[in-house]
């Protein structure tokens, strides 16, 4: 463990000069104190004496590390962005709240937990009172409050089980592909997607006009799901950039965005594995989780550890959802990556020829329903506006020419799909049994979650609640007339699991690791991510000897690339005129398929790969259908480069060598134009290549100074979207995983984990950014669970008092 301990030892190192020391804070809404040991990493470790107040402190404490976090959360859950930032948010405002849960508060929260309501209500309240402290002292908020002239607000339950930002569906996706269809047909469509286990049906009711699935017809979904932009119009002047720095800077992301976005469309996703005693040194299971989202400022999730009569639980999760998705209590660890799952389906209605405010459906004439709203928009007051409902959902789009309507149908308005919430049954589950009986209440995001015990048990089972479609795939927009129902969902009791297999362990990446017997096809998705990850993890783990936890942490962060190892063969047969050429072949063909930062032959492979990649995309994909369609997977291209004749159709390998090599020459040529004539300066992993900058949301507003303090990098990095240790496909490491975590169950005191850049949100915190550079070298910290260790360790002591009513 020496490797990983030293990387934890460096983040203390770093924080070594603070002064250690304890203080009393008194604070209204506690029933009982509260001690609050934090650790050199930036963790909370709170010690509760009742639920209450541990759910209370959990709220307060990460909103004090989080706030403008929260408050952009906040904005975005209600819908009240426009209200600081103008008209030009009015639709992200409007689709927000057309698609906000609308159920009884009871029968939600408690789905999650015997005592949700409570628990969410603690936490709520000590996010007030964490809000209300912050306003009455204004002059110690974060600097971003300052910047936008504006206060924290208050929360509610609803902005806690909010599905803004979920892993929600494929909307956007199955209207792509309905254009396609519309366009070239089901069959051709077809050839261009990597569908599987099973075969969707794409056929496109005639009774859907072409021309309607061309108009933005999802526009108040996409509006909501967007990313906020910040513009310096938006800060105060002491602050703010020059409107064509702001350009340039937003052009720059949106470019790397885009880019990503196409590039990463099947790579995107997770990795964790449990392994058995049997195949580790120390006879007990160990269990390894690294989920991959967006790099952020603050970061995404969250450490906590959480004590009280009842809970003892340590890990991470969404700092805005009280308890912990990903860790350990006292009895086992768990981790979760993403079960490819069709959430939602575009519904088309025909509108009646007299009224737009009915619709056809099985057979007769409905209203829909119609909510009417305000949304407060910065210089223009109240916009009246009106959200209209269908029997399936949210209407997104009415078109009177064509006399037709959309809306859009989505699992996860139901009860029980606030992401990651049911995570408060499984931080309280002491075996395999409860634990996985408390997956049946995780609807949304469909997960693939892990399990192992210090009984020996390692676990798998998948999550979520599927439509049960039958005889439609939901991947093209279906009538909404009541031919093409869903049948219920399928219970989480009867998804694909998994107990103490034979070969040792279980991995999941993201990838279709269902047995090819399961008797529910028609619950199963059709896109899953490539299996390069999974492939690479499964050949490490099928190994036969015992394995370290060092050793997991050093698979989190493996860099071998398996698309390498298809396509570098291919170069032998290949010859350059370029001596230059010639000789950078030869160098790969030695190569160990590693993409490690300083290394010369991942920098041209990797070039060489973007290349042929868009090639035989352009190559491949119409025309007419390349705006809605992208880069194709990966699996595909490397398919077709073992398999030419489906693609070309005369001379298929002739054909096949010279794009290969088309490729690696226009690849050479790009390096050149990028780094310079010097091959010595093509290494892999530098600021001009490979590299990991985390932006701010506020960054591309405010000027150079305030820009560097509030963003993280560049520094350099190794891998991509295929390897373990994954990243976004471009030059930004700008997605990939931010939090990572080791356990070995026979010894908590061994868990190791990371979370980049830091603990807090705060720019003038210590935590803002202390774990950056653990992170950026691949390093880990420890993780501290008992008492007595957690208290040697800790540089601050806080005693949170209950105010008296006075006070």
């Amino acid at each position: 463990m020496k490797q990983i301990l030293l990387a934890g030892w460096t983040g203390f190192l770093i924080l070594a000069s603070l002064t250690v020391f304890s203080q009393n804070l008194s604070i209204h809404g506690l029933h009982q104190p509260v001690e609050v040991y934090r650790d050199s990493s930036g963790i909370n470790h709170i010690f509760a004496q009742n639920e209450h107040d541990l759910f209370f402190s959990q709220g307060y404490l990460a909103a004090k590390d989080r706030l403008f976090q929260f408050e952009l959360w906040r904005r975005q859950a209600t819908g009240t962005l426009a209200e600081i930032l103008g008209e030009r948010e009015l639709d992200r405002d409007r689709g927000a709240r057309l698609f906000r849960f609308r159920g009884d508060k009871n029968k939600e929260l408690n789905h999650y937990h015997p005592r949700g309501e409570q628990i969410v209500d603690a936490f709520v309240a000590g996010v007030n009172q964490y809000i209300l402290e912050a306003r009455n002292t204004p002059e110690s908020l974060p600097i971003e409050f300052k910047m936008l002239q504006i206060l924290p607000e208050f929360w509610t339950w609803e902005v806690v089980i909010s599905r803004h930002q979920g892993l929600l569906g494929n909307s956007p996706e199955e209207l792509n592909i309905s254009r396609i269809v519309s366009l070239i047909g089901e069959e051709e469509t077809k050839k261009l997607f990597h569908f599987h286990p099973n075969e969707p049906d794409l056929n496109l009711d005639p009774s859907i006009p072409k021309e309607l699935l061309f108009k933005n017809i999802l526009q108040p979904y996409q509006a909501f799901r967007a990313a906020v932009v910040f513009k310096p119009e938006d800060i105060q002047p002491e602050f703010r950039k020059n409107q064509a720095e702001f350009e340039k800077t937003l052009a720059e992301w949106k470019a790397e965005t885009d880019f990503n976005l196409e590039a990463d469309a099947f790579a995107m996703g997770s990795n964790n594995w449990v392994v058995s005693g049997s195949k580790t040194e120390s006879g007990f299971p160990f269990m390894a989780n690294d989920p991959h989202r967006l790099q952020a400022v603050p970061s995404l999730r969250y450490w906590v550890h959480l004590n009280a009569p009842g809970w003892n639980v340590i890990g991470g999760g969404e700092p805005v959802i009280p308890g912990i998705s990903i860790g350990h209590n006292d009895h086992g660890a768990w981790g979760l990556t993403i079960f490819s799952t069709d959430f939602e389906d575009i519904r088309v209605y025909d509108l009646h020829p007299e009224d737009s405010e009915k619709y056809w459906h099985k057979g007769q004439w409905h209203s829909f329903q119609l909510i009417r709203d305000s949304i407060q928009v910065k210089g223009k007051g109240k916009i009246p506006v009106i959200h209209r409902f269908s029997v399936h959902g949210p209407v997104t789009f009415i078109d009177h020419e064509l006399k037709k309507a959309v809306a859009l149908e989505c699992a996860w308005l139901e009860y029980g799909g606030a992401p990651y919430l049911a995570s408060l049954s499984m931080n309280q589950a002491k075996t395999w049994e409860e634990f996985q009986a408390a997956c049946t209440l995780n609807h949304v995001p469909a997960e693939n979650m892990i399990w192992a015990d210090r009984q020996g048990n390692i676990g798998w089972q998948a999550t979520g609640i599927p439509p049960i479609r039958k005889e439609f795939s939901g991947l093209v927009a279906t009538p909404g007339d009541g031919s093409k129902e869903w049948e219920g969902y399928l219970p989480i009791s009867k998804r694909p699991s998994s107990v103490n297999p034979t070969k040792g362990f279980i991995a999941t990446a993201n990838e279709n690791v269902t047995p090819r017997e399961y008797p529910f096809p028609e619950a199963l998705g059709f896109e899953w991510a490539d299996d390069f990850r999974g492939k690479r993890i499964a050949e490490v783990l099928s190994q036969d000897r015992k394995f370290t936890l060092e050793e997991m942490g050093r698979l989190q962060n493996d860099y071998l690339a398996l698309p390498a190892r298809t396509l570098v063969p291919f170069l032998r047969t290949l010859s350059f005129s370029d001596p230059q050429a010639d000789s950078l072949r030869r160098t790969l063909l030695t190569w160990d398929f590693r993409l490690e930062k300083n290394s010369i032959q991942a920098g041209i492979y990797v070039m060489w790969e973007r290349d042929l990649r868009s090639r035989i995309s352009d190559l491949v994909v119409p025309k007419e259908v390349a705006p809605y369609f992208g880069n194709a997977s990966l699996t595909l291209i490397l398919d077709w480069m073992e398999n030419p004749e489906k693609i070309f159709a005369s001379n298929p390998e002739k054909a096949r060598d010279e794009v290969l090599q088309k490729s690696f020459e226009n690849a050479m040529a790009t390096l050149r134009v990028k780094l310079g004539e010097d091959v010595n300066n093509w290494q892999y992993g530098q600021a001009a290549y490979k590299h990991a900058l985390i932006r701010h949301p506020l960054s591309a507003a405010v000027n150079d100074d305030w820009e560097k303090k509030l963003n993280h990098g560049p520094l350099p990095r190794g891998g991509y979207s295929f390897t373990p240790a994954a990243n976004a496909y471009g030059d930004n490491n700008s997605s990939g995983a931010s939090f990572r975590i080791l356990v070995d169950t026979q010894d908590w005191e061994k868990t190791q984990g990371i979370n980049t850049p830091g603990q807090s949100g705060n720019p003038e915190s210590p935590f803002y950014s202390n774990l950056f550079p653990i992170w950026a070298n691949d390093g880990f910290f420890p993780v501290h669970f008992e008492k007595s260790k957690i208290q040697k360790s800790a540089f601050e002591k806080s005693v949170l008092q209950p105010a008296s009513q006075g006070n």
